[in-house]
Parts: structure tokens; C-alpha cells; sequence
């Protein structure tokens, strides 16, 4: 989740002040680290995955499922049983934005040698098991993207009512305020994004249309003072609060490279995938209790944390404020940072002027002091009184504040100061899936490619405007199987490919044949890639599409895009089942060879 500082956080009027101090003194830390590191090379190929869960209850009784807000003493619970005594423990557990969210990361990054991609699924085995264990009986770990039915009236366990007064942290009418995690940067960025943008965040997501839904399908809101009314598009859902976004959850890789060079282009390649491996990780069709006509929660959290102003947006003449600004901070990267990106840079850049040259005067080159200026033209939104003034030779959190809330589809990570921690790359776009096979075959697969596009210095580079239109289409409804995306294909670039693009799985299968691989890993691995596979085929579903094939044969679903708490609870069920190999799902992943069972 990023920078988690301890202290005593200020409220927007007071953080606006220290913008430019938070600014200034980030970019000096910045140029501190990258004259320290800037020539680092044969850092070893590690990496690592991230994955959220949810903490449910099962109401058998009832027949309803909730979200249980204990997430802090479950995390409290693992770290104890962990870390804490252990410092080579094979987990590791972190705080995420829902107060019944945890995210679990392995202990220890992966290395270089192939025999590591048969670990990462015993890994998460580890996770899940470790966490389940802290549960109460009637309670699971659930990797569901979005629950259903998050901000339906009594969704939460215990139960609470939102709070849509100016005293609440949200204000929001669906979503209270005891769902957010109670670490004072989760209550302090959404409090300051709302007072940024100088109203609630709007989140509307078209409603799938069945035969009985409502035309034009318009809501009433009992609690709302007008805000919510003028906001909510008819035909429509919609959501006023940071948690319909950042309450949900995903599957993330982190890949530290050789080099600051070889991090700029595994940085630029990845971007062009982005949208493709969202569209085939596809996992979230369901917002308030409706059926929506999307399938992927990408729109979805770029809107939940959306802080810039009317003028910002391009909806007032600039008076007050700076730039006119194109995306919220959540959304896809703006710019290439390798030189071979460079002519594909189609996108206008807003750059602070000023901070830009003073990069370049550093002895940073055009296209990072770009990136970086463009980070920055953003203002920090969670400052902590104790963190005022920093050692910026030794400390980064003032770089770190804005950098790890620009949260975009890549994110570029220089090394920490004074650590033996290289440069990274984080791909960021993944919707997280049912079971440990599913996500270890995602991770495995994007890990995979960056191990083909090194070795083979493979080009996927395309028109950065054409991406943006890849990830716009990638969130539609089966956009997999139903729709077109831009994609480059003389990867070679020039080298005998002669235009013509063997599809990335071959290429991923002659690598593999080319590399040592014992029998067990290269067996685990083709698992993954036949996952990958059958689901861009069509012949295997991706998660989004069977959960709406579920809920449409629900016998008690009546085609009004309603997710009942009937339909949520069966389906739930179902999904935890199935993660926890009860049951078997093949039109979901097939039947693999399952180690663990």
C-alpha cells in the first residue's frame, strides 16, 4: 500500500502548506539516491508477488455473507506468529486500505533460477493456510476482487451505518467509515482527497442491461443532501467513496533489475501488457449488489481517488490551480523512460517546469526528469507532523509520499537509501483470482516474460496513446474474447521476424527449451501456460465471466442486474469452496496437476 509513516497526520488545509516543502525536499532526495546508485549494475533478477485477501463470514443461518472488520487483529496475529520472532519466516503480512483487507507477500524474494516458479504456489498455499488459521470458524480468506455486495446495507460484520455527514471521513451514503483500516494514512488520504477535489469522489459504472432492469435505471438515495443525485448518471452505479476502489483487491509483481537501464526498459515493455494481462485476469463485474457492465475495477479505483479539482479536470478556466490535469492518480503511465520508448511518447506530458530543470541540472536525463516532473506536478495528500524535516541524505519518505500515491499501471522504485536493494520495477494491473494455482499461473506468466523480452531484447513498444486506448477497452465486459487491442508485431525489432508475431506463448515455450529446467518446474510451468492459454482462447472463462454465468442461472436471480444476498452468499460459497479445493471448477482453470493436494 505504500508509505505507512506513524505520527500525527494534518489536515488537508495544513498539508496544502507543506506541499512545496514535501515537493522540494522529495526531488532532493530523489537526485541523493539516483547520484548514489546511478551506476549500480549485476544486481541479482529477484522478485516477488503481493496478493489481497478479504476476510469473510460465512452466516449459514441467514444465508448472508459479510465483510468482517478485523483485519487489524489478524494481521496483529500473524505478524506475532511471524516476522516478529522469526526474521526468515516464509510470509509476510501488511495492512491494506479495508479494515478487512491483509496483504501477504513471501518472506523472502525469488531469485533467478527457474526451480524458484515452483515454489510460488506452495507460498501462497502457506499464505492462506496461515491466515485462515487466525479466522474465527465461520469466517475465510476470500481473493475475490470485489465483493458484490460492498456498500449494500449491513454488508459489514459487525454492522455499521455510513456516515454521510461532514464529520465522517468519507461522508459517504454506502460505506462507513469503520471499513477503512484504522492506520491514520488510509482515514487521512481519503479525508484529503475529498477536501482536495472539493466534493465526494463520483464513481459511476454503467449497469448491465437485462431484460428486466429498470429503463432508465435511476436511484433514489433516502440519506442524500443533493450531492449524491447530482452526481449519479442514470443507467448507471453509483459510489462517493475511496473504499469502492481501494477496498478491493489484486495481484501484484514486483521485479528488481541488473541495473537502473535494464529497470527503464522492463518498465516500458511491461506497460504495453498491461492492459492485455488485466483483460485476461479479468475478475470484477459485480459494484453495490448490481451487475455492471464492466469486468475489471481499473475505472473503477482511478475514479475512487480522483483529487483534482474542476479546474483540474478541464471543467473551470484555470484560476487557482496550476495545471490542467488528464488522469487521476490511479490510472496508466503517461511516458516511456528507456531511449527506444522515447519516439513513442504521443501523450501530452504536464511537467513542473521548474523542477524538471532543476533534474536536469542534477544530472538526470530528459525522459527520467520528465517522469519525474510529472509525478511531482501532484500534491502530497498524507503528511505526518513528525516527518516535517527529514535527513534527505539518508531518509526518502518525502520522495516516497508522492511517489507511491501516483498509482499507475507500472511504478518505477529507485533503491532506499543506504540498502542493498536494487532498482525495481512494480506491475500493477492485475485483478487477484480464486485459488493459489490461478495467481501463482499470473505471476509465473508476467514473470516469465520478462525473463524472454531480456534475453531475447525483445520490443513490445507501441504508441503510448494506443495503450491508454488498450486499457479502456481491456475493462469491458468479456473484452477478452469480444474485442480488438493494438499490439506490436515485429518484436524482433527487425531481426528476421519480418512482422509476423508467433504469439507470446511459443515464444515463452521456446525459451523454456532452450533453458535447464528439471522435469517437476517445467511441468508446474506449462500448467500455467496452458491456463494462460485456454484463456485467451475462450475455452476456459475468465473469473468475471463465470461468476455472471453464475449469477444469471441463480434460480433466484430475476434478469434485474440484482445481486441479492441469496445470490451473493451461493456464490461465495461456491468461490470459497473452490479456492479451497473442495470443489472442482473446470470450466474455470481446467484440470491441472495440483501438488498440494
Amino acid at each position: 500500500m505504500g508509505l505507512l509513516s506513524q505520527g500525527s497526520p494534518l489536515n488537508w488545509e495544513e498539508t496544502k502548506k507543506y506541499a512545496d516543502h514535501i515537493r522540494k525536499h522529495g526531488i532532493i532526495q530523489f537526485l541523493n539516491i539516483y547520484n548514489k546508485v546511478k551506476d549500480r549494475q549485476r544486481d541479482v533478477l529477484k522478485w516477488g508477488d503481493e496478493v489481497e485477501y478479504m476476510l469473510i463470514e460465512m452466516d449459514e443461518a441467514n444465508e448472508k455473507v459479510r465483510i468482517v472488520l478485523s483485519g487489524g487483529e489478524v494481521l496483529e496475529t500473524l505478524q506475532e506468529q511471524g516476522e516478529k520472532i522469526n526474521p526468515n519466516h516464509p510470509t509476510l503480512w501488511r495492512p491494506e486500505y479495508g479494515s478487512y483487507m491483509i496483504e501477504g507477500t513471501p518472506g523472502q524474494p525469488y531469485g533467478g533460477t527457474m526451480s524458484e516458479f515452483n515454489t510460488v504456489e506452495d507460498n501462497m498455499d502457506k499464505r492462506r493456510r496461515e491466515a485462515s488459521a487466525a479466522l474465527k470458524p465461520n469466517e475465510t480468506l476470500c481473493t475475490v476482487t470485489a465483493f458484490p455486495r460492498l456498500g449494500c446495507p449491513g454488508f459489514t460484520k459487525p454492522e455499521y451505518r455510513p456516515t454521510p455527514v461532514e464529520a465522517g471521513v468519507s461522508r459517504s451514503l454506502f460505506f462507513p467509515d469503520e471499513a477503512i483500516n484504522t492506520h491514520p494514512r488510509f482515514s487521512t488520504l481519503t479525508r484529503n482527497i475529498r477536501h482536495r477535489r472539493g466534493e465526494k469522489v463520483v464513481i459511476n459504472v454503467p449497469i448491465f442491461r437485462d431484460q428486466k432492469t429498470p429503463t432508465p435505471f435511476v436511484e433514489n438515495f433516502p440519506e442524500d443532501d443533493g450531492e449524491g443525485a447530482r452526481a449519479a448518471l442514470p443507467d448507471h452505479i453509483y459510489m462517493d467513496a475511496m473504499g469502492f476502489g481501494m477496498g478491493n483487491c489484486c495481484l501484484q509483481v514486483t521485479f528488481q533489475a541488473c541495473s537502473i537501464a535494464e529497470a527503464r526498459y522492463l518498465y516500458d515493455q511491461l506497460a504495453t501488457f498491461c492492459p492485455i494481462v488485466m483483460a485476461l485476469s479479468a475478475a470484477s463485474p459485480f459494484y453495490r449488489g448490481y451487475v455492471s457492465d464492466i469486468d475489471c475495477r481499473w475505472g473503477v479505483i482511478s475514479a475512487s481517488v480522483d483529487d483534482r479539482t474542476p479546474e483540474e479536470r478541464g471543467l473551470k478556466p484555470l484560476k487557482n490551480d496550476k495545471y490542467r490535469i488528464f488522469k487521476s492518480r490511479y490510472d496508466s503511465i503517461d511516458s516511456y523512460l528507456s531511449s527506444c520508448g522515447e519516439k513513442y511518447n504521443d501523450i501530452d506530458l504536464t511537467i513542473d517546469e521548474d523542477i524538471y530543470k532543476q533534474l536536469l541540472d542534477g544530472g538526470i536525463d530528459k525522459l527520467l526528469a520528465q517522469h519525474i516532473a510529472h509525478l511531482f506536478i501532484r500534491d502530497p495528500l498524507s503528511i505526518f507532523e513528525e516527518k516535517l524535516n527529514l535527513d534527505d541524505e539518508n531518509e526518502s519518505d518525502h520522495f516516497e509520499n508522492l511517489q507511491s500515491t501516483n498509482w499507475q499501471t507500472m511504478r518505477f522504485k529507485p533503491p532506499p537509501p543506504n540498502s542493498d536493494i536494487g532498482w525495481r520495477v512494480e506491475f500493477r494491473p492485475m485483478e487477484v483470482q480464486l485459488t493459489d494455482f490461478e495467481n501463482s499461473a499470473y505471476v509465473v506468466f508476467v514473470v516469465l516474460l520478462t525473463r524472454v523480452i531480456l534475453s531475447y531484447k525483445l520490443d513490445f513498444l507501441i504508441p503510448l496513446s494506443k495503450v491508454d486506448e488498450n486499457m479502456k477497452v481491456a475493462q469491458k465486459r468479456n473484452a477478452v474474447q469480444e474485442d480488438m487491442f493494438y499490439f506490436r508485431k515485429d518484436i524482433f525489432k527487425g531481426k528476421g521476424g519480418e512482422g509476423v508475431f508467433p504469439g507470446l506463448i511459443p515464444i515463452l515455450n521456446c525459451y523454456l527449451e532452450n533453458m535447464e529446467v528439471d522435469v517437476d518446474t517445467r511441468c508446474t510451468i506449462l500448467n500455467y501456460l496452458k491456463l494462460i492459454k485456454k484463456r485467451a482462447s475462450g475455452e476456459l472463462m475468465t473469473m468475471a465471466k463465470w461468476m455472471r454465468e453464475f449469477v444469471s442461472q441463480h434460480p433466484q436471480y430475476q434478469q434485474d442486474s440484482v445481486v441479492t444476498d441469496k445470490i451473493n452468499y451461493d456464490l461465495l460459497r461456491k468461490c470459497d469452496r473452490i479456492a479451497t479445493g473442495q470443489e472442482r471448477c473446470p470450466e474455470l482453470f481446467g484440470e491441472p496437476i495440483n501438488r498440494f493436494k
